[in-house]
């Protein structure tokens, strides 16, 4: 088993990664402050893991959530089932919340635990390579609005991550391609070494090697811890974590949450911010072709869809979380393994980027 920290002075947590830590119970029983357990989990995983995930609390007042599966049901209405069962129930401020599936699950019940009574601990058992790589570590807890992905959270750190790889035996293709697009944009924005890594090793990865992926997730995970820990809330080097959200988020509510997967729709941002990068006289063509190749060759798009115009486009990007003082701050690549944040850049260049980088 492997152990990362995320050092965060007294929210400082662990992140566990290995095989079959859904059967050890001594693992994950010293994060549950009080006697009251709620797993929230969706129609995909519980028939897969919840029994599992219910018996590492035997003992305990267990009690569960089963919310549709789909990016599509991140909402507040969908998320008011949660406080349903936690106040129908009776759990008070020492209950503890068990997100157990992928990154959506995890955002809305790190945000129930955020907002239940002012907050109560909540653990992280990520199921997904996305979640497991990405939206478990790191405390952005939220849910979708119909203009915005992610516009309503908090900050909001768990007590603890729990990785069991076994899990991504029972991911579909699609879901571990999105998967990933979130391990690869780490080698992208700063660490070159472990892009090429992965440019090595992709085709295990795709074959579902346990010790490989094991290694990606590790990598990942001691990244965004690293980058977490000296920014937590996003004021500075974070935002760096989001090269190709704002184009891809713009995707993913554009057309409709669900119908590209989070990771889909952030390959093709990067591809755009990469293409962005070109025209202002950053990124080679080699690299722009280097990092299309790895995405193909990972199952992703590298286009947006033609269904979303430069209108569309701009009109989603504009209600992004990144926007400061009505000014779209884009993260952009000086070379792969080296990007940067920037709201001064020329308009024009959005609008070609907008137009050209088109199939």
């Amino acid at each position: 088993m492997i152990r990362l920290q995320v050092d965060l002075a007294e929210r400082s947590y662990p992140i566990f990664i290995g095989q079959d830590l859904l059967a050890q119970a001594d693992l994950v029983r010293p994060f549950v402050k009080g006697t009251q357990v709620m797993i929230v989990t969706n129609t995909t995983v519980a028939p897969l893991y919840l029994e599992a995930c219910k018996a590492l609390f035997t003992g305990l007042k267990v009690d569960w959530v089963i919310l549709p599966d789909g990016e599509q049901y991140k909402s507040l209405e969908v998320l008011n089932q949660v406080f349903d069962k936690l106040i129908g129930e009776h759990f008070d401020r020492k209950s503890t919340l068990v997100a157990l599936g992928g990154g959506v699950i995890g955002d809305m019940t790190g945000f129930g635990a955020a907002a239940y009574q002012r907050g109560v601990p909540f653990i992280q058992i990520p199921t997904t390579l996305l979640s497991q790589v990405d939206s478990s570590v790191g405390g952005k807890t939220g849910v979708n609005h119909p203009q915005g992905k992610n516009m309503i959270g908090a900050f909001h750190q768990p007590q603890a991550v729990v990785i069991d790889t076994h899990t991504l035996n029972t991911l579909e293709d699609r879901q571990l391609s999105a998967g990933l697009a979130e391990v690869i944009k780490y080698g992208l924005i700063r660490d070159l070494p472990f892009f090429e890594w992965l440019e090595a090793n992709l085709d295990g990865l795709l074959a579902r090697d346990h010790a490989l992926l094991a290694e990606a997730i590790e990598r990942s995970c001691q990244n965004k811890a690293d980058i977490v820990a000296a920014d937590e809330t996003e004021q500075g080097q974070r935002a760096l974590l989001n090269l190709g959200h704002t184009f891809g988020h713009a995707i993913e509510a554009g057309m409709g949450y669900g119908n590209w997967l989070h990771g889909e729709a952030i390959s093709a941002g990067m591809m755009q911010a990469a293409y962005m990068s070109q025209l202002l006289g950053d990124l080679t063509e080699q690299d722009l072709e280097r990092m299309a190749r790895i995405f193909k060759r990972a199952g992703l798009p590298i286009y947006p869809p033609n269904e979303l115009s430069n209108d569309d486009f701009i009109r989603y990007m504009a209600g992004d979380k990144k926007v400061q003082a009505g000014v779209v701050r884009l993260v952009l690549m000086k070379s792969i393994g080296q990007a940067y944040i920037s709201g001064d850049y020329p308009a024009e260049i959005l609008t070609q980027t907008l137009t050209d980088w088109r199939s």
